[in-house]
C-alpha cells in the first residue's frame, strides 16, 4: 500500500515537472479571479458588440424616430392599476410641453402598453458585413408604427441611445486591437533590429524613440489627426487614426524589447544558431522575439486602454473619427455640452461603458502580468 501511494506521488511530481511553460501560466492565471473576471467581461463585450452589434441593437445606427430627447423609458411588471404581467413592457410616450423648462418633453401614458418580446423582426441588417438578417434581441411588436423601447433614451436626433453606444463600442473597441496590433510589429522589429545588431542602428533607432516620447501624447495626437485631409472617406480617416496611434506609440514596446534582446542574443542557443551558419533575420525572428512574447503580450494588453482612450479623446476634440461613423469619443463629444447634461444626462451612459472596458483591460493585463512569471512567489 506504501509502496502504492508512493509511486503514485512520484507520478504526481513526475507530471507537474513536465508541464510546459504556458500551463503553468495558465494555471497560474486561473488562480486568479479578478483577472479571470476582467477576460470573461472583455470576451462578452467584444462577441457582443464587435460580432453580433446588428443583432444586440434594437434599432438601426441612424433609425430616426419622432422621439428626440426622449428620456429612457422604465421596464414594468407592474401596471399604474397593480396588475401584474409576466412578460415585462413598457408604456408609450406622449409628448407634452414643460412650462417651466419651456420645452418638448416625452412622458409615459399609462394608457398603451408596448410588450417587450426576444428575437423579433426590426431594421434588416448584414451580420458581419455578409449575413442577412432582420431578428434583433429584444424590441416590441405593436401594430402601431411609433410603438419604440428607448432603455437608454434617445438622441437629439430621437436615435436610440442603446444601439448607438453598441455601434459606436464596436469601432472604440476594434482601434484599440488595430492600433495595439500595429504597435506591437512596429515595436517588436525595430526593437529586435536595434537590440540586435547595436551600433549605429541601435542609436539611430533609439533617438528617433526619445524624439516621439519628447511630446505630449494628445498634442502629438491633434497634430497628426488635423493633418488627414477633409475630403477622406470615414473608412479611410479610421485606419488613417489607427496608424496614428501606433505610429506614436510604437516607441516605448521597443526600447523594452530592446532590452530584452541584449539580454538574450549572448545565450548559448543563440551562439549555437550564429555558429551553425542561420542568418541574422532567422536569428532575430525564430530564436530570439518567441523569448520576447510574454513580456510583448503583457504590456499589450495594459497599453489597449490606453490606445481607446486616445480615439476617445481625439474623437471628442472633433479631430478623430467623423460621421457617420461614431464611435464612445463621437457619442461623448455630442454629450460634452451643457445642454446635453442639463437635460439629456443619459447621453453619459457611455461613459459607464468606456470604464467598464478599461477596468476589465487593467484587471486582465495584471493578472497576465503575474501569470507570464510562474515561478515567482507571487
Amino acid at each position: 500500500m506504501a509502496a502504492a501511494t508512493l509511486d503514485s506521488s512520484q507520478k504526481g511530481k513526475q507530471k507537474q515537472v513536465s508541464q510546459s511553460y504556458w500551463s503553468l501560466v495558465w494555471w497560474k492565471f486561473r488562480k486568479n479571479r479578478i483577472a479571470v473576471i476582467g477576460g470573461f467581461i472583455l470576451l462578452v463585450m467584444y462577441v457582443l458588440i464587435c460580432i453580433f452589434a446588428e443583432f444586440i441593437a434594437p434599432y438601426d445606427l441612424e433609425h430616426k424616430t419622432n422621439y428626440p430627447e426622449a428620456r429612457p423609458q422604465t421596464i414594468r411588471f407592474l401596471d399604474s392599476e397593480g396588475n401584474f404581467s409576466i412578460r415585462p413592457f413598457v408604456y408609450g410616450l406622449e409628448k407634452k410641453i414643460d412650462d417651466k423648462l419651456r420645452k418638448r418633453v416625452f412622458v409615459e401614458n399609462p394608457q398603451v402598453k408596448y410588450p417587450i418580446h426576444f428575437f423579433v423582426k426590426g431594421d434588416p441588417y448584414k451580420l458581419l458585413g455578409f449575413i442577412p438578417g432582420d431578428i434583433h434581441l429584444f424590441g416590441v411588436q405593436s401594430d402601431n408604427p411609433e410603438a419604440y423601447i428607448f432603455i437608454m433614451g434617445t438622441d437629439s436626433n430621437g436615435r436610440d441611445f442603446f444601439s448607438r453606444i453598441i455601434f459606436g463600442g464596436r469601432l472604440s473597441m476594434l482601434i484599440g486591437l488595430l492600433g495595439q496590433f500595429l504597435t506591437i510589429i512596429f515595436g517588436s522589429i525595430l526593437g529586435a533590429i536595434s537590440g540586435y545588431y547595436g551600433g549605429a542602428v541601435d542609436m539611430f533607432v533609439q533617438r528617433f524613440t526619445e524624439f516621439l516620447s519628447a511630446f505630449p501624447d494628445i498634442p502629438l495626437f491633434m497634430a497628426l489627426a488635423a493633418a488627414i485631409p477633409k475630403f477622406w472617406s470615414p473608412i479611410a480617416v479610421y485606419f488613417m487614426l489607427t496608424i496614428i496611434l501606433a505610429f506614436v506609440r510604437w516607441g516605448g514596446l521597443a526600447r523594452q524589447v530592446r532590452g530584452l534582446i541584449l539580454s538574450l542574443r549572448e545565450r548559448e542557443y543563440v551562439l549555437a544558431a550564429r555558429s551553425a551558419g542561420a542568418s541574422d533575420s532567422r536569428i532575430m525572428f525564430r530564436h530570439l522575439l518567441p523569448g520576447t512574447m510574454s513580456h510583448v503580450i503583457v504590456i499589450a494588453t495594459l497599453s489597449i486602454p490606453g490606445m481607446i482612450l486616445s480615439e476617445t479623446a481625439l474623437s471628442w476634440l472633433g479631430l478623430g473619427l467623423r460621421p457617420p461613423l461614431t464611435s464612445w469619443g463621437v457619442l461623448l463629444q455630442e454629450a460634452g455640452t451643457v445642454y446635453a447634461i442639463r437635460f439629456t444626462p443619459w447621453q453619459l451612459w457611455t461613459v459607464v461603458f468606456i470604464l467598464i472596458t478599461i477596468m476589465a483591460y487593467n484587471m486582465l493585463g495584471d493578472g497576465l502580468r503575474d501569470a507570464m512569471d510562474p515561478y515567482s512567489a507571487r
